[in-house]
């Protein structure tokens, strides 16, 4: 018998819910926290998530195939983040090896970027991440890259095994 994915009860029947962004496959307790996704695919009558009681067969494996044919590789779906580049941990020591090797002070290149020499300071300390707009006026004028490569694999997000535990599993009350 399948279990609900939030609060662990064996129920015949589960709901796929979208709750914080997550679908989850919900007793009807639990649908309350969120709101029912529906499915548009009528390809063999069934959803396109298995609520079987294999224990082989999970959730997050049957949806995992069925969108990956329909986003090429990918075995999540894509989010904002996903677009965003990711800035390298030590971008501050690129900045000021860039900096000095161009042999401009602080303040020189704070003129050069229309910037505050306050800022490039806290940018070679590693106190503050540079805002967009910086990042790309200072990989300009020292001719860097403050960008580290790809960011998150694709086999982080997929656990293989997500059947065997739930939210219920996981999360502490208080009674």
């Amino acid at each position: 018998m399948p279990q609900c994915e939030m609060c662990g009860a064996e129920q015949a029947s589960l709901t796929t819910t979208k709750v914080e962004g997550a679908e989850l496959e919900l007793c009807s307790s639990c649908t309350d926290f969120g709101t029912e996704v529906r499915d548009e695919s009528t390809s063999s009558g069934g959803s396109k998530y298995s609520t079987s009681s294999d224990t082989g067969t999970s959730s997050s494996s049957s949806s995992a195939s069925s969108s990956s044919s329909s986003s090429g590789q990918s075995t999540r779906p894509r989010d904002m983040f996903d677009d965003m580049d990711e800035i390298a941990t030590d971008y501050d020591e690129r900045i000021r090896a860039a900096r000095e090797s161009s042999g401009l002070s602080q303040e020189e290149l704070a003129d050069q970027l229309n910037e505050k020499a306050s800022l490039i300071r806290k940018l070679e300390r590693g106190d503050t991440l540079p805002t967009d707009d910086v990042q790309r006026k200072l990989e300009r004028a020292l001719d860097i890259s403050l960008v580290e490569g790809e960011s998150v694999d694709d086999a982080d997000w997929d656990s293989g095994d997500a059947g065997t535990m739930t939210l219920g599993d996981v999360v502490k009350r208080k009674d």
